[in-house]
C-alpha cells in the first residue's frame, strides 16, 4: 500500500511540472501591467490570460498527468483515456445532472457538486484509468472487434467504469468534501498558527513523499481555499491570499542556504572540500529553484533531530509571514525565480520582507545548526565515519557513470525491476532490498529510502532524469 501510495506522489510530479509556465506567463504579464491586470496592455492581457487557461483547468491537468505517469509505459493512450474518464465524472455530477437524477430542484443539490471540478478528483480518475490500461491495454478482442483491441479498449471501458464511480461518488463525494473543508477551514481558522502547522506538517512529510497530498488542500481548490490559484489569479485578500506559501521563502532561499554552510562549518577538515562542493550545489538549488530535497535528504535520516528542528523553523517562518501579512506566491516552488515573478502581482504585499525574515533565517538554520551538531556531534554531511574497509571513495564525474556505480549498487539486472524518476528521486522496484550496497549509493548521491521491501529511492538531485534514462540503458 506504501509502495503505491509512493507511486502516486511521484506520478503528481507529472501536472506540477506544467505549473511553473503560467507562473512565468502570469507573473510577466502582471510585472508588466500590476495596476490594470491587463487592461493597460495587450501584451500583459495575453500572457495573463494565456497563464490563466491553465491555472483554471489544473484539475484535468492532475487527471491526465496521474493516468499518464502510472501507466506501465507511460503511453499517450493512457492520458486520452484520463480524459475521456474525467469529463464523463465531471458532467455526471454537476449540479444540473445531479439534479435531474436524484429528481430534485437544482437548488437543493449539495454545495459539494459544485466543487466537482477539483485536482482531488482529477487525482482520483488519474489513479483508476491507469490501472484500467495496465490491466485491459494488452486485450485482443474478436476479430470482427479487432479493431478497439489493445489500447484503443480502454477509453471505452474507463467511459463505462467512470458512469460507476460518479454514481458512488454522489453519495461519497459530499462526506469526503465536507471532511477536507472541515479540516481546511479548522486550520484556516486558527489564522497564522494554521499556517505555521501546515508548514511544520508539510516538511515532516517530505521523508515519504507524502506532502503533496497535504498541500493540495491548501495550495488547490480541493476544499475551497485554493492558496496557489487564487493567488495567481488576483482573486483574493490582499496580505492574506498566498498566507501557505508565504513563509516557504525564508526556509528554500535562505534557511536551508545556511544549513548547508553550517555542513561544511562542521565537516571533518579531510572532508571540508568535498562537502563544499557537495553544498554548493544543493545550496544552489534550492535558493534558485526551491528544490530541496538534494540537501534535506543530505541529512534528514542520519541527523533525525536536526530535522526536526528544521521542521519546526519552517513552521514558525509560515506563522511569522502570515501575522505579518508578509506575501508571495509560487507556481513551482519557493526558489529566486518565483519570488522574482510573483513580485509585482496585485495580491503580493511587502515581499521585500520576506526577504529581509529570508537573511535572519540565514543566520538562525547556521548558528542553531553549527551548534546542535557540535553540541551533540552529530552525523552529518562531512562527519561521516571512515569507511571501515578503507576503500577509496568513487566519484562519478557524468550521469553514465553515476548509473553504472547505482547498476551495481543495486544488484544489478538480476535484482532491478523497474527504474522510474520524480523531480529529484529514481523510484525502483527490486526483488531484494537485502542485496542493495546502501553504503555505496549514499557515496554518489544524496540518500537512500527503503520504504517498502521491494521498493527503493535514490535521492540524484535535478539531473535525476538523466540518470534514470542511463540507468534504463543498462537494465
Amino acid at each position: 500500500m506504501f509502495s503505491y501510495l509512493q507511486k502516486i506522489g511521484k506520478a503528481l510530479m507529472v501536472p506540477v511540472a506544467a505549473l511553473p509556465a503560467p507562473a512565468l506567463l502570469m507573473g510577466v504579464g502582471y510585472w508588466l501591467d500590476p495596476t490594470g491586470w491587463g487592461a493597460n496592455s495587450a501584451t500583459a492581457a495575453l500572457l495573463i490570460q494565456a497563464g490563466a487557461a491553465i491555472i483554471d483547468n489544473m484539475p484535468i491537468l492532475f487527471a491526465v498527468g496521474v493516468g499518464y505517469g502510472m501507466s506501465k509505459d507511460k503511453n499517450g493512450a493512457a492520458a486520452l483515456a484520463a480524459v475521456v474518464g474525467f469529463m464523463v465524472v465531471q458532467n455526471l455530477l454537476s449540479p444540473g445532472t445531479v439534479a435531474q437524477i436524484q429528481g430534485i430542484s437544482v437548488e437543493e443539490v449539495p454545495a459539494a457538486f459544485g466543487r466537482i471540478n477539483n485536482q482531488f478528483v482529477g487525482i482520483l480518475v488519474g489513479v483508476i484509468t491507469s490501472a484500467l490500461y495496465n490491466k485491459f491495454s494488452k486485450v485482443e478482442l474478436h476479430k470482427a472487434l479487432s479493431f478497439f483491441s489493445g489500447r484503443r479498449l480502454v477509453p471505452i471501458i474507463t467511459a463505462a467504469v467512470m458512469i460507476v464511480v460518479s454514481f458512488v461518488l454522489m453519495y461519497l463525494w459530499p462526506l469526503l468534501f465536507n471532511g477536507l473543508v472541515t479540516f481546511g477551514t479548522s486550520i484556516v481558522g486558527l489564522g497564522p498558527v494554521g499556517a505555521g502547522i501546515y508548514g511544520f506538517l508539510n516538511r515532516l512529510l517530505i521523508p515519504v513523499g507524502l506532502h503533496h497530498a497535504l498541500n493540495s488542500v491548501f495550495w488547490f481548490d480541493v476544499a475551497g481555499i485554493n492558496d496557489l490559484g487564487n493567488f495567481w489569479a488576483s482573486s483574493g485578500t490582499k496580505g492574506v491570499t498566498g498566507m501557505y506559501m508565504a513563509g516557504f521563502f525564508p526556509i528554500m532561499m535562505f534557511g536551508l542556504v545556511g544549513a548547508a554552510a553550517a555542513f561544511v562549518k562542521t565537516a571533518k577538515p579531510e572532508n571540508k572540500e568535498k562537502t563544499k562542493s557537495i553544498m554548493l550545489a544543493a545550496g544552489f538549488a534550492t535558493f534558485f529553484t526551491g528544490v530541496t530535497e538534494p540537501l534535506e535528504f543530505a541529512f534528514m535520516f542520519m541527523a533525525p533531530g536536526l530535522y526536526l528542528v528544521h521542521a519546526i523553523l519552517t513552521g514558525i517562518s509560515l506563522f511569522i509571514a502570515s501575522s505579518m501579512h508578509w506575501v508571495a506566491g509560487f507556481g513551482f516552488s519557493a526558489g529566486l525565480v518565483d519570488l522574482v515573478l510573483s513580485w509585482r502581482l496585485p495580491l503580493a504585499n511587502m515581499p521585500y520582507m520576506l526577504v529581509l525574515q529570508g537573511l535572519v533565517y540565514a543566520a538562525v538554520y547556521y548558528f542553531s545548526f553549527v551548534f546542535i551538531i557540535e553540541r551533540y556531534q552529530l552525523s552529518t554531511p562531512g562527519r561521516e565515519e571512515a569507511d571501515e574497509n578503507g576503500k577509496e571513495e568513487i566519484v562519478a564525474s557524468t550521469h553514465s557513470e553515476k548509473a553504472e556505480l547505482i547498476y551495481t549498487y543495486l544488484g544489478g539486472k538480476e535484482n532491478i525491476v523497474t527504474v522510474d524518476n520524480c523531480a529529484t528521486r529514481l523510484r525502483l522496484e527490486v526483488k531484494d532490498n537485502s542485496a542493495i550496497d546502501a553504503d555505496g549509493i549514499k557515496k554518489i548521491t544524496s540518500g537512500v529510502l527503503k520504504p517498502g521491501k521491494t521498493s527503493v529511492q535514490i535521492i540524484v538531485g535535478p539531473t535525476v532524469e538523466f540518470v534514470a534514462d542511463e540507468l534504463k540503458k543498462l537494465v
